[in-house]
């Protein structure tokens, strides 16, 4: 367990807070509401030179059969980790350019994932400005590779359990009192996802309403009207 003080506080009298590691039993068992509940969870690596991590403030969810997603024409040796148990890591390469951390959010055998797209620093922001070789706050965690740069995830991570002792793990503020998770869930926003041909309509996209380190273009946080059968489902 660890105390940090997050990079920009929504409560600027908020003090150092306790976190600790998620246990897979607390993690819900279906991928769109294991989106929602990761917004404002924790991605913790600690790294030889220290530990780095940031709160969870921007995700998008691949469940079962999603036309978008990796899995959906079947298992393939690159997304074997996306059939572990909810929980585990799914490190992908993008386009040559960039690593993608993502959590697998189904039970074993079931493929499905959701991409961790944006994080608010918490610890180690010196060694994420380094990482990133750039200093501007907004730009160390904005966005999935530049998170995945900023907390040094790469391919070594793939398959690693969150919720298992290691360097790489999903936490939670250990003091958060009924009254904020409750707050938090109100504050959470919805619509369509980034960069996807495919479902390109489906509003799976999650972020953490008026949050400066949430990614892309201001004006796709906006409510989508469409809440496909599909999709449903999968809540």
């Amino acid at each position: 367990m660890s105390s940090v003080r997050p990079a920009l506080l929504r409560n600027p009298t908020e003090s150092l807070r306790p976190i600790r590691k998620l246990r897979r039993e607390e993690l819900p068992q279906r991928t769109v509401t294991l989106a929602q509940f990761l917004i404002g969870k924790i991605v913790v690596h600690d790294l030889p030179e220290g530990r780095v991590s940031g709160r969870i403030v921007e995700d998008e969810a691949y469940p079962p059969g999603d036309p978008a997603g990796h899995h959906f024409r079947g298992p393939t040796p690159r997304i074997r980790p996306m059939y572990l148990a909810r929980g585990h890591a799914y490190v992908y390469f993008n386009y040559g350019n960039h690593f993608m951390l993502n959590v697998v959010s189904e039970a074993e055998g079931m493929a499905a994932a959701i991409l961790i797209r944006a994080l608010e620093p918490l610890e180690g922001i010196a060694l994420m400005q380094k990482n990133r070789g750039t200093e501007r706050l907004l730009d160390l965690t904005r966005g999935p590779g530049r998170l995945a740069a900023a907390l040094r995830i790469t391919r070594e991570h793939d398959a690693l359990d969150l919720t298992s002792p290691g360097r790489l793990w999903l936490g939670v503020f250990d003091d958060e009192p009924a009254k904020e998770k409750k707050a938090g869930a109100a504050r959470i926003g919805t619509t369509v996802r980034i960069g996807i041909t495919r479902a390109a309509d489906w509003p799976l996209r999650f972020y953490e309403v008026g949050n400066p380190f949430v990614s892309g273009p201001k004006f796709l946080l906006r409510p989508s009207a469409k809440h496909p059968k599909h999709i449903a489902k999968h809540k």
